[in-house]
């Protein structure tokens, strides 16, 4: 459990340095990566499919990434799971790209969507980039 923390904190840090306004999508009950994105002030908010998730000093929202509430995600630089499952892939492409923002992934072991999107080897983490915004 200690080195899943590490590898949050790992990809918080990396996404602080680099976004104004990212949203993770999934949080269930693991915020370390979002806690260190809202710390750098960079974190909009977070969704999760189950009502009712609270994480203190981080804003949680009810949402299904199948149907999303595109209003939720407006203005984001950056959209980012943490270990979603696969099937969760496709309707986060379709936002990012609705939305042009980036779509940053890190997956559970190998396991990817179709060829992983591009890699982004952070260092102490690798990284799936599925979606770019355009310039």
């Amino acid at each position: 459990m200690r080195h899943h923390k590490h590898i949050e904190r790992s990809i918080g840090e990396y996404i602080a340095a680099r976004y104004r306004r990212a949203i993770e999508v999934g949080i269930g009950d693991n915020p370390d990566a979002a806690r260190v994105i809202a710390a750098a002030g960079a974190l909009a908010l977070c969704t999760e499919i189950r009502p009712g998730i609270w994480h203190e000093g981080l804003v949680v929202v009810a949402d299904d990434i199948f149907e999303p509430d595109t209003r939720l995600y407006a203005g984001a630089d950056l959209i980012y799971a943490v270990r979603p499952g696969v099937e969760m892939v496709p309707p986060l492409i379709a936002l990012a790209s609705r939305l042009n923002c980036d779509l940053l992934i890190y997956h559970l072991g190998h396991e990817v969507y179709e060829d992983g999107g591009e890699i982004v080897d952070t260092g102490p983490v690798i990284l799936h980039c599925y979606h770019r915004r355009a310039p």
